[in-house]
């Protein structure tokens, strides 16, 4: 029997150091890009590839993403009341948009752990998960692709892209066996090696498909320093025989975890906005 790929775990419990002080006193990840959080990009990502139930790891300092989730009773009658319609219905859709869960990643003890926590709550299924600093701009979304990979192979996927040989050592490498056009099997995972030393210039991007056996592995597998790295536990999937695959998606990266990738991000959006992008390329033009 094929397995379906319908819950997603995300997890959102980082400080979101690299956007201090913005972040101080909010998630990084409700950081707007243009007029919706990055976080709303990642679950409506996850919904339109056909996942019915998000589940967030959060931390401390976290719960305006539970808020934003949630109805907003007060916010929905004022709209109401003055006859916003379109800003009614956009406020109140976020919370349909899918079955919502929480739980808290009480140390930060690696992606890993944090991805571990939610294992509870996946009822022995394959998952996806979304790290929220991703967000691929494709007709059809990046998950999906993904889990069309899964279906066919019913063994975790990994994202990947193609970066700089320059770049390579601030990533996850894999040492990739083409078996089709953008499809891969990994032979390795490799964190953040030389450029000299890297097996490929595909690299792993904050997107998985995962299954049972890695949550097995997660429960096994601290390293020296305690934490539970996803990336460990794939090379320790390997080392057992079992087959990982890779897929080279297609569309456009931002790296919202990035300044310049947000800021990127926000002009590509900010152009394809429906009741702005049109100003705001007139602006552009005029500005450079």
């Amino acid at each position: 029997m094929l397995k379906k790929v319908k819950k997603a775990i995300i997890p959102v419990a980082g400080f979101g150091t690299r956007f201090l002080p913005a972040t101080k006193a909010q998630p990084k990840e409700m950081i707007p890009l243009v007029d919706k959080p990055v976080i709303q990009y990642i679950v409506e990502e996850a919904v339109k590839s056909g996942i019915e139930d998000i589940i967030f790891v959060t931390g401390r300092g976290k719960r305006a993403i539970e808020d934003h989730f949630d109805f907003s009773y007060e916010l929905e009658q004022s709209l109401f009341e003055k006859g916003k319609k379109d800003l009614l219905e956009s406020v109140r859709k976020i919370a349909q948009l899918a079955r919502f869960a929480y739980v808290r990643q009480p140390q930060p003890l690696g992606d890993g752990h944090a991805v571990l926590c939610a294992r509870h709550l996946t009822n022995g299924e394959p998952v996806a998960v979304l790290f929220g600093d991703d967000i691929v701009d494709h007709s059809k979304p990046c998950l999906k692709q993904l889990i069309e990979v899964f279906e066919e192979y019913q063994s975790p996927v990994l994202a990947l892209a193609r970066v700089a040989k320059k770049d390579v050592s601030r990533f996850g490498v894999v040492r990739p066996e083409t078996l089709k056009e953008r499809t891969f099997l990994v032979k390795e995972v490799v964190e953040k090696p030389s450029p000299e030393k890297a097996p490929s210039n595909l690299i792993v991007v904050g997107k998985y498909i995962i299954t049972p056996e890695i949550f097995e592995i997660l429960e096994e597998s601290p390293n020296q320093s305690g934490e539970i790295r996803l990336a460990d536990a794939f090379s320790e999937f390997l080392k057992r025989g079992n087959a990982l695959y890779g897929y080279e998606f297609e569309g456009t990266r931002h790296d919202c975890g990035d300044k310049l990738g947000f800021l990127k991000a926000t002009v590509e959006y900010g152009l394809k906005h429906k009741d702005i992008g049109r100003e705001f390329k007139k602006y552009l033009k005029n500005r450079f």
